[in-house]
This record gives C-alpha cells, structure tokens and sequence, in this order.
C-alpha cells in the first residue's frame, strides 16, 4: 500500500503552493509546513508500531532516534535517512541527514522565498514523532554544505526534562 512517487509529489507541490498564498515571508512558510507535518508524524509513529507487532516503546533518546532514522524514514519516504550523529558541541542536541529529501526534490523555489527548506515537513513530522513518543524537543530543518556536497540537517535539540530522564535511565 505504497503511494506512488508522482501523486505524493504532486500532494507535496499542492499543499506548498496552497500555504504560499497565505504567508508573507520564508519563516511562515516553513513554520506552516513544519505544522502540516507534525500531524503526519504522530500518525505515522502509531502506524508504523501498529504494522510491527512486535516493536516495544522507545525510552531512550538513541533508540528513538534510530527507530526515525530507519524504521518510520523507511516508511514514508521508502529508504532510510543518511546519517544520525550527535552534536559534539551540545550534548543535547542530535542531527538526522539526509542528502537528497524527497520533498526537496520537485519543487521549484520562487525567488521571493528566497532559502525555503521544504524539508520542514519533515522536521515537523519528526516533532511529531518524539511528541508522540513523549521526548519533547524543538525540531529544525537546515541545509547545510560539506565539502562539495548540500545536504538537508534535521537538528533536534531536547528539552532539559528529556536530557533529565536520560541521564536517570543512564
């Protein structure tokens, strides 16, 4: 019961072409579609739990965290994300990468939205997910330039509570 490339993509153009109506600048854009996307992640958690019957409930951060990376990336965008690491900065902090999002793909940019990161479906869908999940966290999508190559960051920093049970379970 996948949904092919070209209807999603479409869906996906659709929905950003709708909310550009509504926003003045890049941030309401992508604040509008980081929201669109935190609904999708919360359902997508319970979906994806549901269709492995034998999944247990998350309760650390890493876990949680790998279970976006492979588990729920698998499913909605039908391969897993790039990259998980640890900001080696703050402990609090976390990024998913990945080179080439989905819904970063098909869609055109006018020059008026200058940097838009459509990737903030995602971030919201992430949010969602660790909403969902009881790990409360600010979720954001960068893109970000190493070496030759531009890949989308999906940054997640943890509110204190969270870092709190992780270093009680730790």
């Amino acid at each position: 019961s996948e949904v092919s490339l070209s209807a999603f993509c479409f869906l996906f153009s659709e929905m950003v072409q709708y909310y550009q109506t509504r926003v003045n600048t890049t941030q309401e854009l992508e604040k509008k579609l980081a929201g669109a996307g935190y609904g999708v992640g919360a359902r997508m958690l319970e979906l994806v739990c549901f269709r492995e019957k034998g999944s247990k409930r998350e309760t650390r951060i890493v876990g949680i965290l790998s279970y976006i990376k492979d588990n729920i990336w698998k499913a909605m965008f039908g391969k897993a994300a790039d990259a998980l690491e640890r900001s080696t900065e703050r402990e609090d902090e976390y990024m998913i990468h990945e080179k080439e999002p989905l819904v970063n793909t098909y869609v055109s940019v006018p020059k008026d939205f200058g940097h838009l990161n459509c990737a903030s479906f995602v971030a919201g869908a992430v949010h969602g997910i660790l909403d969902s999940a009881d790990f409360g966290a600010r979720v954001t999508a960068h893109t970000t330039q190493l070496a030759s190559e531009t890949r989308t960051t999906i940054l997640v920093k943890f509110s204190p509570e969270v870092m709190e049970r992780e270093r009680r379970l730790g």
